[in-house]
């Protein structure tokens, strides 16, 4: 008998040439509690996005291969027709309105109601809200999760833990569910509401709801989950039964790369002893991603890697600290205290910052390279300016010599310096918020997702540029990547971030297993490793 509830049949997926989700396949069953896991841009949230329907898909050309659900073949058109065919989601940020009750967010656009009088005149928008039934329904979903409230609580004020539980009772409460998405549903949890929550999870899974766990919590996928699917770069790797696995070999198949990136060598680096940059429990408040009291030093002369899924704080540290988000803790630089909360103090004091964000942060597009590498340090230090009586004027013959000089140096393809940024390439544009920080000769450069959205090709050159400005100018470095592998290439350690907080640091050559581990706030030594076995050597 076949008891496949969910099957995903050689999907595949392309944006705009560039192939995001390759020949995917596999089943999840009714009653399965089926994890789904891989690092970041692995293709996890796009097949997720085909099985909903959403209009990132549907908007981009659909995608190939078929989705079926209890052996008919579907095809979403919006996420509407996937919940009415069964399919729900609980999502890590929660999507409750504060000030409803806890039925009225359980029922919200599926309410009950009885006509009365004025509806029977003026039609069905003016029936009376049933809410003894709403009320009823309500307790009956908050039952099935043994979640001891009152359904008429305002969800305002309700701890983490109760709120997600809320979020899950109104995907129950909804009529013929069979499947349930949950993606990271413990990431704000703390421990004993996790614990509740893995245990509502699997009673869900006893009335024969097939549930997709998606989680990068490796402890909690070996005690939860029936089976293991494991995407890495957009291919499907393996699905294995869990009891026919551990965590060192999820973890090292997770993280493996089938091309590794060559590990940059040069006899004439020097890493001094001295600290340059001490950071000192650093909070920062960047929505998404969250740091919650890390403590960091620097060496002087020093590539280093910060890695970690998304979500957990590893690119709010260098935002912190540049004052593009609200920050507190201490940081020291060259010895003094650095203020929080002042970018120009930031940068007036030696410290470099290519945002992750090129488009909405690091550049204008509307305006030209040469304005774009000189802006910053035009507005923060007052250079490329002349001055004329009391006045001040924009030096273009200046702009344009630097312009020139960046332009040769770092290989930025365009027609002339006067060219529009947002007329370039993604591996152009990142030169250029290379080039605007170098600009500022800073002491430490802080560069976050230096290579994402950009060719190979570029992405070797930003890594050599990188390394080359290190080993010629001894320019201390701190990279945030999601990229391991180009962490790998050239970093002298890699500092992982776990939940806002430092996981622990490992040096490039450690086993994929040791960095899966880590990224998934697994502490596991490296004796634990040899013995449970599947530390593959990167």
């Amino acid at each position: 008998m076949n008891n496949n509830l969910l099957q995903f049949r050689n999907i595949s997926k392309s944006y705009y040439g560039n192939t995001v989700l390759s020949d995917i396949s596999f089943t999840v069953q009714k009653g399965e509690i089926h994890a789904l896991i891989g690092e970041n841009g692995a293709g996890k949230s796009t097949l997720m996005n085909i099985l909903f329907g959403m209009p990132v898909i549907t908007g981009t050309g659909g995608y190939e291969g078929d989705v079926l659900i209890d052996g008919a073949k579907q095809g979403f058109k919006s996420p509407h027709e996937a919940m009415d065919a069964g399919i729900g989601m609980v999502h890590q940020e929660f999507m409750l309105i504060p000030g409803y009750t806890i039925t009225e967010n359980i029922k919200i656009n599926r309410e009950i109601t009885y006509s009365n009088p004025v509806s029977k005149i003026f039609g069905e928008p003016l029936e009376t809200l049933d809410t003894v039934a709403m009320d009823s329904d309500a307790r009956k979903a908050l039952d099935q999760l043994d979640m001891d409230i009152e359904e008429f609580t305002l969800v305002a004020g309700l701890p983490v833990g109760h709120m997600q539980f809320v979020e899950i009772a109104r995907e129950i409460d909804k009529t013929g569910i069979k499947i349930l998405v949950f993606d990271e549903p413990t990431a704000v949890l703390a421990e004993s509401e996790a614990k509740n929550l893995l245990a509502a999870i699997k009673r869900l899974a006893a009335k024969g709801i097939g549930i997709i766990f998606i989680s990068h919590r490796l402890d909690e996928i070996i005690e939860v989950a029936d089976r293991v699917t494991i995407l890495r770069d957009g291919e499907h790797v393996t699905t294995k039964n869990i009891s026919d696995t551990n965590t060192v070999e999820i973890a090292s198949l997770m993280i493996g790369r089938k091309v590794a990136v060559d590990r940059a060598h040069s006899e004439t680096r020097k890493v001094s002893d001295e600290i340059c940059l001490s950071i000192k429990n650093l909070h920062v408040g960047m929505p998404g991603e969250r740091v919650r009291g890390i403590d960091l030093e620097i060496r002087r002369g020093e590539i280093v890697g910060i890695g970690g899924l998304a979500g957990q704080g590893k690119l709010g540290i260098a935002n912190g600290i540049m004052g593009a988000y609200p920050a507190r803790g201490e940081v020291y630089f060259r010895g003094k205290p650095l203020k929080l909360n002042d970018p120009r103090g930031a940068i007036r004091s030696g410290l470099g910052f290519v945002s992750e964000d090129r488009k909405g942060v690091g550049l204008l597009l509307n305006e030209s390279i040469e304005l774009n590498i000189a802006f910053t340090a035009m507005q923060v230090g007052n250079r490329f300016l002349k001055q004329a009586g009391p006045f001040r004027f924009q030096d273009d013959g200046a702009m344009r010599a630097h312009a020139l000089e960046m332009i040769r140096e770092l290989d930025i393809r365009c027609e002339s310096p006067t060219q529009h940024v947002g007329s370039l390439s993604g591996g152009n544009q990142q030169k250029i918020c290379v080039a605007k920080a170098l600009t500022q000769n800073p002491d430490v450069l802080l560069v976050s997702e230096p290579t994402r959205g950009i060719d190979v090709g570029a992405k070797k050159l930003i890594l050599d540029l990188l390394f080359r400005l290190n080993e010629e100018q001894g320019m201390t470095v701190i990279m945030t990547s999601s990229e391991l592998a180009e962490l790998r290439s050239i970093c002298d350690r890699i500092v992982i971030i776990c939940e806002g907080k430092v996981a622990g640091a490992l040096p490039p050559d450690a086993s994929d297993a040791e960095f899966g581990l880590m990224m998934s706030g697994s502490g596991m030594t490296q004796d634990k490793i040899s013995t449970q076995g599947g530390a593959v050597h990167g």
